[in-house]
């Protein structure tokens, strides 16, 4: 079993930590501190994530273009679903069914939703970049204040009602 550290960044939308092997790989990101990652020792230096986070924070949304390396988890289906949210830009948004057509199963939206909300690796794999087809801003496992504040970081803007005001709105393409 491999060596497990903690890492912790204070944000604009809360304490964020980053659990990750001693081969770097991200283990868990999480924004409230899990009671059994108290346990793990703080990493010696940063990691490549921790990295990511923090210019992604201080504007430079491309980072998370990056290919970061982590530790094995989710079934097959859900690796493609995350695979396919890596490939979404900065700044952009698609519809659950839109995500679930990129992911090779145009029928399965609900099932791209389920594993979008499984994502054990939140900002790194942008799942809040994933919103319902009539522009809502739908959910997020981290709390959907958090989705708005990270997609209006990226430069994203909503009416009123929390309704995508893009001037090409990908996610109305389902």
């Amino acid at each position: 079993m491999p060596f497990l550290y903690r890492e912790s960044l204070a944000t604009p939308i809360g304490n964020v930590e980053i659990i990750t092997d001693d081969k770097e790989r991200v283990v868990s990101i999480d924004f409230e501190q899990p009671l059994e990652s108290a346990s793990y020792p703080p990493r010696p230096s940063a990691s490549s994530a921790m990295r990511a986070l923090v210019w992604y924070f201080n504007g430079a949304l491309d980072v998370l273009q990056e290919d970061f390396t982590f530790a094995p988890c989710g079934t097959s289906f859900q690796n493609t679903i995350w695979r396919a949210l890596q490939e979404i830009p900065a700044g952009q948004t698609i519809s659950y069914a839109e995500l679930a057509r990129r992911a090779g199963k145009p029928r399965a939206a609900r099932a791209a939703g389920l594993a979008n909300g499984a994502n054990p690796f939140p900002i790194l794999i942008p799942c809040h970049r994933v919103i319902r087809a009539d522009g809502g801003l739908g959910g997020y496992s981290s709390g959907v204040e958090r989705k708005r504040w990270l997609l209006r970081h990226e430069g994203v803007e909503f009416d009123g009602n929390d309704i995508l005001r893009s001037k090409s709105n990908p996610s109305k393409q389902s």
